[in-house]
This record gives C-alpha cells, structure tokens and sequence, in this order.
C-alpha cells in the first residue's frame, strides 16, 4: 500500500479498517494494542534532538571536526551509540527537512494550501523550499505514537506544522515590554503552542514558530538554548512514568548566531516575551567562552557548540535523574549538510546522524548503510513495537540495520529541492535543474522586480543579502531569484557544473561533484539508466518533473 492522500489524512477512512480490526481482537480475548503492536514489546521512550545549521566542522566524530570542539555530551551519544556515515537528507532546507521527519514522506506530498497553490503556480511542478507545512489533519508520526500509548511532546523550533496567521508587527524596532506589543506577542505565541498541540503533540512548550529574527521583532530575534531546555525538562518531569516521544528542536547553532544575539543575549528574552526569571537548568552562560578557552579551542561558533552540548548533557542528566535512561532511545540529527545547503549536492544531502541507547546496538558503533531521513519515522515506530511500518510511508524502516539483521541499504536514493531533482545509485549521481517556461522567459523588468521584492523583506529585517543590484544574475537551484537566496549563497555557482541541466557524477571517483560527466559520450547509457531511475521516483509523487 502507498502512503497516498486517501491514507495520509486523518478521519473516517482510516477508522473503519482499524475498528474492524478491534472488533476481531476484542472477540478472541486480548488486548486491542496487538492490532498494531507486537506482543510483549517493552515499549522504550523516544527523543529526537534535531539540530538546526550545523556544520560537519562542528562535530568530534567526524574527520571534519575531529578535536575543534568542546561537546563531551554529544561526543558520549557518538562513542556509545551509532554513527549513521551515510545518512542523508531528501530536501536539505529547514522545513522539508522536518516535513520528512515528521511526516515520513518526500515533501512533493505535502497537502498545505500554500503549497498547493504554489504547485498550480508553477505549471504543475511541485517546488520545495520553505513551503511544505503539516496541517491538523495529516496523519504523522505522532498520530501513530498515540494510537501505541506514547505521550507526545515537542520543544523548541517548530517551521514545519502550520498553524493559524500571526499578527505581523508593522514596526520592526518596536518594544516587545510594551504592554500592548507584549500581548501581541504573547498571543502569536498562543497560536504557535495551539498549532503544535492540534498535530497530535500533547505538549508543546518553548516554541519558535520560525527563526528568531522571523518573530517580527527585533527585540526577540535572539537565541534562548535554556528556555527551550527548560522545556524538554518539565516534558520529561510530567511525563516520564508513561512511554513517551520527545521531538526536542533547537534553534541554533543557525543565525542569529553572534555571540550579542546568542549566548550573550538576555536570557529573559523568548519567542513568547520577556520571562520573569531566567531559566536555571543548563550551567551558565558567563562560563561557555571560559570552558572554551580552558579548553584551549579557538575559532568561531566553539561557545554554540557547547550551548547546546550542554542541553545534550542536561537531557541525558534528567532522563537518568527520572530513572528512564536505561529504557530510552536518542536520535541526534542536524536538519542538513551546510557546505551543500539548498541544493543537492553532496554538502548538503550527506549529513551523519547518530542513533543511542544504553549498551548500544548490535550492528556496532559505526554503520555504513545508506538511509534518508524520510526513515525516521518508519525507524521510531518499529522500535515502538508497531508492525507493518513500511506501508505507511514513502521511508523504510532501518531497525534490521540497528539490530544487525540486515544492512538494509537503499538501492537508490531520492532528493527535491526547489527547481531540482538528483537520484543517487550505486557509485553515480544524476542531478537534473527545470525552470518553468514562464521564468526563462522573463523580461529584465521581471527579473529585477523578482530581486527587489526579495531584498525589500531582508532589509526590513536588517538581514544579509545575497545579490543587491544585479537582475542578470543566474537563479538558483532553490529559487527563481537572480543570484539566489542566502540560504544558498555559499553553495550558488561554487561547482562547475552548478548550472548544467543535467549534471552525472561518480561519487567514488568524484565526492566533490567537480567534473559534471552528462556530456560525455562514455557515459550515455548509464546517463539514460539514471535518469530512469529518477523517473520513477517522479512517476510516483504529486506534481510534473520534466526530464
């Protein structure tokens, strides 16, 4: 069975074969979880710590950033758990990220009004940017916890459940302690919490419904890594006696990442005002730099680093502190590559994930099987004791890979962003760009308009641009901004190749995706197998990619 629309929306549809299904476990006499569950399981508690921006240089564990930081909680996760090396990300920007997350689906099947609209727009090709939201009534992977007896929880950065419109302050600069702005804010705040608890959250506390310098305030546009802990702490303290998922979800090391607007801002500020009193659950914040520099480190970002190595820490203590550490999973995930962000390249889709538990699992502490974070949610509902999980879901479930049963790798692997399309098999990769006719055919009123319209928001924010005056610049891969978006601005023509549209490439022989081979002779026919591979992947999701 495919994961479609008639089976990914909650409602009637769904309850009928799942009564029918009671009533025959009620008539042979046992408990009515066996309609989904296998019997016995020990149902073990459930984290999802997703990171947001971090780079590989960030990491101890990998060769990158072997030695460059001070995380020793992290560094535990790595050493005791499983090092996922070929991890990789279907849509590597923030939201679709988190879509496949949640949703255990590619992002092209998202059903949110602004992305369908988006979609018609488009002359019927789906475009996945910051666009594909969760609405109340998909059917995620908390909607399937619940239904197993899991308490659902969720702090810190939402972007990727929708929820009801926000007021938007006409006044950038304004006094987030004037009473009325307060009230504003607190009532967008209300808003952000509902929509998280109307997607079958049970809790919802510390959120940021976007990035800090989204929230329509300067004021707020500042990190608070210990609100959001404290957060995932009173989840736990409430909760802990009853099996329980966790989607726990900071919001940095992303911008605002300047130690003035992170962790050297006022700890009373949050996406919800001004706190009372300043959070006291992580060590604080005068003695980050001071570790850092004992520590001997040097460079930039070491203090984020260790901010959130330190929510890590204050985790793992209050899961032992509540006696349930022994009987819990953690996923560390960072929602994407960076040296590749916003488009589909190697940096951006490759990102190293690591999966813990007390004692380990079988397959070892390093596992070289191919997965996407389209298997996450598959991947938590097995190890929750649901059966059957793999026919839910475009993912697949990696449990067999944790279990040493099976190395279960991906035949092939599928990625979408914005105006791009890539398919990973065996040792090649087959990357393919599409602009709609109506943007190639744009006038250079249309372009500039395009450009300024996106530099007007970024100023109004006091926020960087990638491209000020010049609308014959090339778009990106990710939009159809002359010069691209920030979000890509790093990555936005850094490859030969970056503007082909078709673009072959032999990861063994070429990891940095350096020498496109489309255009050679040589390779047509395995050009001609790639792209029917990636065909078929197209042939099965919502809206045209014409290759």
């Amino acid at each position: 069975m495919k994961y479609t629309k008639k089976n990914n929306l909650k409602g009637p549809t769904l309850l009928l074969p799942l009564l029918g299904a009671l009533v025959t476990v009620l008539f042979l006499g046992i408990g009515c979880n066996s309609v989904v569950t296998d019997a016995n399981t020990k149902r073990p508690n459930i984290v999802f710590f997703i990171a947001d921006d971090m780079y590989p240089e960030m990491f101890n564990f990998l060769p990158e950033g072997e030695g460059k930081n001070l995380s020793p909680n992290i560094d535990r996760l790595a050493r005791e758990g499983t090092i996922m090396m070929n991890q990789y990300v279907a849509s590597p920007v923030c939201t679709p990220s988190r879509y496949n997350v949640l949703t255990g689906n590619y992002a092209s099947r998202a059903r949110n009004t602004e992305f369908l609209k988006r979609t018609i727009s488009e002359e019927g090709q789906t475009v996945i940017d910051w666009n594909p939201f969760i609405t109340s009534e998909d059917k995620i992977l908390t909607s399937y916890l619940k239904e197993l007896g899991y308490v659902t929880g969720f702090v810190g950065k939402n972007h990727v459940i929708e929820g009801e419109k926000m007021y938007t302050f006409p006044d950038y600069q304004a006094d987030a302690r004037d009473p009325e702005i307060a009230r504003l804010v607190n009532e967008n705040y209300r808003k952000a919490e509902q929509a998280v608890l109307d997607s079958d959250f049970d809790y919802a506390g510390g959120i940021y419904h976007n990035n800090p310098k989204i929230l329509g305030l300067a004021d707020l546009a500042v990190q608070n890594m210990d609100w959001i802990a404290q957060a995932g702490e009173q989840f736990i303290e409430q909760h802990h006696k009853q099996p329980f998922f966790l989607y726990y979800a900071t919001t940095i090391p992303h911008g605002p990442n300047t130690p003035e607007r992170s962790w050297k801002a006022n700890p009373l500020v949050t996406a919800a005002g001004y706190l009372d009193e300043v959070p006291n659950v992580l060590p604080s914040r005068e003695s980050l730099n001071m570790r850092i520099e004992e520590a001997g480190l040097e460079g930039n970002f070491k203090e984020l680093v260790l901010w959130l190595d330190d929510a890590v820490g204050a985790l793992l203590n209050k899961l032992e502190e509540k006696g349930v550490l022994d009987n819990t999973i953690i996923f560390f995930f960072n929602d994407h590559g960076q040296h590749g962000k916003a488009t589909l390249y190697q940096g951006g889709v490759l990102n190293p994930s690591i999966v813990w538990r007390s004692g380990g699992f079988k397959v070892g502490n390093i596992s070289e099987s191919r997965i996407s974070n389209i298997d996450f949610a598959p991947t938590i509902l097995e190890l929750a004791g649901m059966r059957d999980v793999d026919d839910h879901f475009d993912g697949k479930s990696f449990k067999a890979v944790l279990d040493n049963t099976s190395n279960a790798s991906r035949e092939s692997l599928y990625f979408e962003i914005g105006y791009a399309r890539a398919v990973i098999k065996g040792d090649f990769k087959y990357y393919a760009l599409r602009y709609p006719e109506y943007a190639r055919n744009w006038t250079l009123d249309e372009r500039k308009s395009a450009l300024e319209a996106y530099n007007e928001t970024r100023r109004f924010r006091n926020m960087m641009m990638a491209n000020e005056d010049d609308p014959t610049m090339p778009f990106s891969h990710m939009d159809l901004i002359p010069g691209g978006s920030t979000a890509g601005l790093h990555n936005y023509g850094k490859r030969p190749g970056y503007f082909d549209l078709d673009q072959l490439y032999n990861l063994a022989e070429d990891p940095n995706e350096m020498s496109n081979l489309a255009k050679d002779p040589n390779y047509a026919a395995k050009l001609a197998e790639m792209k029917m591979e990636l065909q078929h992947y197209i042939d099965d999701l919502p809206g045209k990619f014409d290759l």
